[in-house]
């Protein structure tokens, strides 16, 4: 299937001055539009949430990602639950070109860089131009034509040279087209080698970067920001020494040897950002803590991760939020103005959505659910960590409360890495579980094949509770428990990434008490759900008001407005003591103006 961009796409709405561009927002990955297969999950989700809100409050950014001709993958399911996958290949020639071509020295050959332009458009008409890397050049070996094609794929070689080319060619490209930024953010460590890039610019005429000092180290920090997204070992990418020489030559290999960017005598990625920046940071407050015992010789603070609203909520609640609080869209804060809406308006807003959800799921399955029944949504990426079947693990109790509710329905969906054996092997659990209890009379469970940008708001658009279920401390974050507080869905969940922050117990959702072993914690999640969930399902009154404070209480809070506005005040230019006036203070106030 190959697929065409959007006609809803148009080239770049307005000129836009690259050089009044004061952050570039480096990303492996970004969801930039639903047509797009140009991320995989949570990290671009939260990259392209970052861009659409900074283009709605007139942030001076501007972002580089590549391209991913082939996407990540369409995921497949058969009746067993084995996964397989087909690439995804879509036609960015539909999209403006950048208008430049860089040349990049790697793997002891020259490789031409050009890039395509799509444009973030905000609220006001502020846009926000992402540059996505393509090597697919006529005149470049058929090898490195096709680094640029599939997002995580190949083997570590194919990634180190897919880093490679956004790292370097990245920088390249932004200052070729005359953005000079003072701040370089790179989200995850796929990125830090633009730090290579920026060490090279300091170099006098005639010098390597045998020549670069502790000095030149520390002004390219001063540029640099890194946010680090995952505890989780394979999220920090380390790559052999031979592939590093191979790849970046002796020249830039001997200087990320020197400067610290080896760890346990490989590359680590997250090293080189580490030692290149002046600001790290995790992306919520206990994976702040995490971090900081990860990486002890390093300052790590924390921001939490939020979404972006006008993306998540269902079209029933815009439509209500249009009329009663109008501003919302421009200022996320007025989401505390829901305390001045009927909570039966909020129910009602819901309830369309999840019909909407009930439709999808019988077009793909064939399975009619019932919209009066409480339905539970698990979807995320696929990894052992995260315990898809940890809501499955006593099937007779949960079967039991099925049962005694009347009803139960629990919709699943989730991609495992076309790599990770065990993440599938998860998939299919499920299903053999699934199967086990059955799925007729009382309890209803399906898996939707497929989880992407558009099935993952409907689901959390549209189920009534939202369970999460990870092993401690690997989530880092979460984000679309967010997505579903929004829509009015409160969460069950572990105590750990954002939901330590969020949830008011009763009020915005559950916590799952810690155990020592898996079962212990399934029943904490039954406990919930029979004794404390389904009652106040039961109480359509309670329930609504219930919906009302996630929107209130965690809406305002947990979405990338907020967290862009934090990066603003902490990383990009923090602000100086009242008693001086500094560049810093006036970049700020630019940036006020232009939101």
């Amino acid at each position: 299937m190959k697929i065409e961009l959007g006609s809803n796409r148009n080239p770049p709405a307005q000129s836009v001055d690259l050089s009044a561009r004061t952050i570039a927002y480096f990303s492996m990955e970004i969801a930039l539009d639903p047509s797009l297969p140009t991320y995989s999950g949570g990290l671009g989700m939260l990259a392209g949430d970052t861009l659409r809100s900074a283009a709605d409050t007139g942030a001076p950014m501007v972002a580089v990602s590549l391209v991913h001709r082939c996407g990540y993958f369409r995921q497949k399911l058969d009746a067993s639950g084995q996964q397989t996958e087909t690439a995804v290949p879509w036609t960015p020639e539909t999209l403006p070109s950048a208008g430049e071509v860089v040349s990049l020295t790697m793997q002891n050959r020259t490789i031409k860089v050009c890039a395509w332009r799509f444009d973030v458009v905000g609220v006001a008409g502020h846009v926000i131009p992402v540059f996505l890397l393509d090597t697919d050049i006529e005149g470049n070996d058929p090898y490195d034509r096709r680094l640029t094609d599939t997002l995580y794929g190949g083997d570590t070689y194919y990634r180190l040279c897919q880093e490679t080319v956004l790292g370097l060619a990245g920088v390249q490209l932004l200052h070729q087209l005359g953005c000079l930024p003072a701040v370089y953010h790179m989200n995850e460590g796929h990125a830090s080698l633009l730090t290579l890039s920026l060490l090279e610019d300091r170099l006098s005429p005639g010098q390597t970067l045998a020549d670069a000092t502790e000095e030149d180290r520390l002004a390219v920090a001063q540029q640099c920001v890194f946010t680090t997204h995952t505890p989780v070992p394979a999220g920090h990418d380390q790559f052999g020494l031979d592939q590093m020489y191979a790849v970046l030559g002796q020249d830039r290999a001997k200087a990320l040897e020197r400067f610290g960017g080896l760890h346990n005598n490989l590359l680590n990625m997250t090293y080189v950002a580490l030692r290149f920046s002046r600001w790290v940071n995790g992306v919520a407050m206990q994976h702040g803590k995490v971090s900081q015992q990860m990486f002890p010789d390093y300052h790590v603070e924390s921001v939490t991760n939020g979404v972006h609203a006008a993306t998540w909520i269902a079209e029933p609640l815009q439509r209500l939020f249009d009329d009663e609080m109008p501003r919302w869209r421009h200022d996320n804060q007025y989401f505390r103005s829901v305390y001045g809406i009927k909570p039966s308006r909020i129910a009602n807003a819901h309830r369309v959505a999840k019909h909407k959800l009930i439709e999808t799921i019988a077009e793909r399955t064939g399975e009619a659910l019932n919209e009066s029944v409480l339905t539970l949504g698990f979807a995320r990426r696929v990894a052992t960590y995260k315990r898809a079947s940890l809501l499955l693990e006593d099937p007779k109790r949960l079967a039991k409360i099925a049962k005694k509710l009347g009803g139960l329905q629990i919709v699943f969906a989730g991609k495992a890495h076309p790599a990770d054996t065990a993440g599938k092997g998860l998939i299919k659990e499920v299903f053999e579980l699934a199967g086990k209890i059955g799925s007729t009379g009382s309890l209803r469970i399906v898996y939707l094949e497929n989880y992407d940008w558009e099935l993952g708001g409907i689901l959390t658009q549209g189920v009534d509770v939202w369970v999460n279920t990870p092993r401690r401390p690997y989530e880092a974050s979460g984000t679309s428990g967010m997505k579903a507080a929004l829509n009015g869905v409160p969460s069950l969940s572990i105590l750990d990434g954002w939901w330590i922050e969020g949830c008011a117990e009763d009020v915005t959702g559950w916590a799952i008490d810690d155990g020592d072993t898996d079962a212990a914690e399934a029943a904490s999640l039954y406990d919930k759900l029979e004794g404390r969930i389904a009652p106040m399902f039961a109480r359509p009154n309670a329930w609504a008001r219930m919906q009302q404070h996630c929107i209130a209480m965690n809406g305002s809070f947990f979405n990338t407005d907020r967290m862009l506005g934090q990066y603003f005040a902490n990383a990009y230019f923090p602000q100086a003591p009242a008693t001086e006036a500094t560049p810093a203070d006036e970049a700020i106030a630019e940036a006020a103006i232009l939101a």
